[in-house]
């Protein structure tokens, strides 16, 4: 597909938001080698910022405000930049991004998947390529399950490895969320699914009419849409094999679990960051303003967040 050569002059600011899982499920194996997973993910403001500068020599560069962040060949923004130029067939087309990074690394809030989202939504537009979101979702699944869903984001049933999707079309939106991690800490996620595996395999299930059944009652929990007024359990099965290891998780949980505003809790994808709800983000500001000293005697750093309901948005500049 040829470019539009009118967007040569033109540069974007994109925004990357984290998620956070409030259900996770490990269902079984897939035939692929992967885990088939149930989850419901959700969209958080906090939220890391791409600039792309295109230019028509075909390079494509990186650099970022973290210098422990690798920007190489193994980093999923230019995994993503680089896909998007093949399936295009333009050898000219080239970016230099800048990215900026407030999504803690290695946290479990898909910080990497959302910047590789970004880069596909960004680029489609600033090469001109016109390509249909679904088209983009498609294709992003082959570098990573967590970026489909990051590219609309809000809140959506995620099912598969996690790119087939499911959207919450009315829901709640309006709840506040604490998040917390230790900043010393991260958590890989493939030894997350590893272990996982080698403590719970027998307990996998096996046959598509299980998952199916295990996918349906993911569908029909009561709290999905609805407001959240009373206290209940969230379910993420890599806490099991997290939190013995990772005493940040345990200790985040605690707090939590002792705040009476809290309406839940839980670790967020293969952690070790761990999140609470509230009713709006008046109370988790609140909340967070209280329990500061708590979290920073645990070691913790602490954002109050709101949930959004689009997942990457780009910025014309």
């Amino acid at each position: 597909m040829k470019k539009s050569m009118s967007n040569q002059n033109k540069s974007l600011i994109v925004r990357a938001p984290a998620k956070i899982n409030l259900h996770l499920e490990v269902l079984g194996l897939r035939n692929d080698g992967y885990h088939e997973l149930a989850m419901i993910m959700q969209s958080i403001s906090l939220s890391d910022y791409i600039e792309m500068y295109p230019n028509i020599e075909g390079s494509i560069t990186l650099q970022t405000n973290i210098d422990n962040l690798t920007i190489g060949e193994d980093n999923l923004i230019i995994k993503a930049a680089k896909m998007l130029k093949e399936i295009s067939g333009d050898k000219s087309l080239g970016v230099k991004i800048n990215l900026i990074k407030n999504i803690p690394i290695g946290a479990g809030l898909a910080g990497g998947s959302t910047d590789a989202a970004a880069i596909l939504i960004g680029l489609n537009s600033l090469w001109g390529l016109n390509y249909k979101l679904e088209y983009l979702e498609n294709i992003s699944s082959r570098i990573g399950s967590d970026i489909p869903f990051c590219i609309q984001g809000g809140r959506q049933l995620c099912f598969g490895r996690g790119e087939v999707l499911e959207k919450v079309e009315s829901f709640n939106s309006n709840l506040g969320v604490i998040l917390v991690k230790d900043p010393t800490v991260q958590v890989s996620t493939p030894w997350a699914y590893n272990k996982y595996k080698e403590l719970f395999e027998s307990d996998y299930l096996t046959e598509e009419y299980a998952f199916e059944r295990k996918r349906n009652l993911v569908r029909t929990s009561n709290w999905i849409k609805h407001n959240l007024n009373e206290p209940f359990s969230l379910i993420n099965d890599l806490q099991k094999v997290v939190l013995p290891v990772t005493p940040s998780v345990q200790n985040a949980l605690d707090i939590f679990s002792n705040i009476p505003d809290c309406v839940a809790y839980a670790m967020s994808g293969s952690g070790p960051s761990c999140f609470g709800l509230f009713r709006d983000l008046n109370m988790a500001n609140a909340t967070l303003n209280k329990c500061k000293d708590t979290f920073t005697q645990s070691g913790l750093t602490a954002w109050s967040c709101s949930m959004q309901s689009e997942g990457i948005t780009t910025i014309d500049q």
